[in-house]
Formats: C-alpha cells, sequence, structure tokens
C-alpha cells in the first residue's frame, strides 16, 4: 500500500470559523443544530461540535471525518450548500481560517487561529501525562479480570478504553489547561 492511500485512509478532523452578524446569534445557533444533525447522516461523518465564542461573533464547528474524501464529499455536498443558502446575511463562514489535521495535533489545536500546534516533543509529554494515570487504572482494574482471555482480545480492551478518554475527555482538558505552555504568547 503507497503512502497516498494511507494517508487518505487517515481520519481527519477540520475546524471552521464562521463570523455571525450582531444580533443573529439566536438564528445562527438554531441553524446549527439543523446542519448538526444532517451532517452527521452523511457518510464518514464521526463527529460535529459547535464551540460558542467566550465574547465577540465567531464561531467555531469541529467535524471530525473517518478520511479526506469524505470529508471532500461532504464539504461540496448540496446538502451542505442548501443549508449555507439559509444563513445568507446572518454568517459567512471564514475559508482563510479552515484547519485540518489528521494526527495528534487535532488534540492541541486553537480553533479560529493560525498557530501552529506545538513542539512535538510537549506533544509527546503532554501525551504522556494524559495517558499514564489511564494506563495504570486500566492495568489494575481490568488487567486481573482479563487473564484468561485470548491475548489479542485482552489487548483490545486497552486501546478501546483509553482512546476515546483521551479523545473526548482528557487531552481537550490537559490542553485547555496547559495553554500557555503549550502556547507561549508571542515574546515570551
Amino acid at each position: 500500500m503507497s503512502t497516498t492511500q494511507v494517508r487518505r485512509s487517515e481520519p481527519i478532523t477540520t475546524v471552521l470559523t464562521w463570523q455571525v452578524r450582531p444580533g443573529h446569534q439566536r438564528e445562527f445557533e438554531e441553524w446549527t443544530h439543523g446542519i448538526a444533525d444532517c451532517a452527521r447522516r452523511f457518510p464518514g461523518n464521526e463527529g460535529v461540535s459547535w464551540l460558542r465564542p467566550e465574547d465577540g461573533h465567531r464561531y467555531h464547528t469541529v467535524l471530525r471525518w473517518s478520511d479526506p474524501g469524505r470529508l471532500t464529499a461532504w464539504l461540496e455536498s448540496d446538502e451542505r450548500a442548501g443549508w449555507h443558502e439559509r444563513i445568507e446575511g446572518i454568517a459567512t463562514e471564514i475559508g482563510s481560517e479552515r484547519q485540518s489535521t489528521t494526527g495528534m495535533e487535532a488534540w492541541f489545536s486553537l480553533p479560529g487561529t493560525t498557530v501552529q500546534a506545538p513542539p512535538r516533543w510537549k506533544m509527546v509529554l503532554t501525551t504522556f501525562l494524559g495517558a499514564y494515570p489511564f494506563t495504570v487504572l486500566i492495568q489494575w482494574l481490568v488487567t486481573p479480570s482479563t487473564t484468561s482471555w485470548p491475548l489479542p482480545l485482552r489487548a483490545a480492551v486497552f486501546p478501546l478504553v483509553l482512546l476515546p478518554l483521551l479523545t473526548y475527555l482528557v487531552m481537550p482538558s490537559l490542553s485547555r489547561l496547559l495553554r500557555l505552555w503549550l502556547f507561549p504568547p508571542p515574546g515570551r
């Protein structure tokens, strides 16, 4: 299998940024529910999350897809175009801020910014800090109960428990907690 084929089959995460006209936030938020439901039914979709702004009128959506081809199919689909027509004059996607990642960088990205991912050594150290406590817990609580299972089944338990925990709970929290270390302000 070529490198190109491998890359095409990797999951991909994309962050889209929206600028909402003042006074139209409620309309936009209602629209987000509909387009998110539509995207979730589209082949290859693995999740849609919306991030509300703390201040200002920029919203971010995080799209997870099984592979870049299916993401492209969604982005170019008639269904998505139809949803976009519904918010003309309400909000605009800021295409220049679109970001896509296929690796660990998705755990460490800042939506709506052009900030580079942290150095790999910081990503490795942060991932270790997130994974180690759960590795100990899994080894302590789960492994003794599975000693009689066949090795492939026992080995599957670890990633099935650890990876969703890291992806959805631990790493987003750790990257927020350590954001000043991972993304130092300019001039530091």
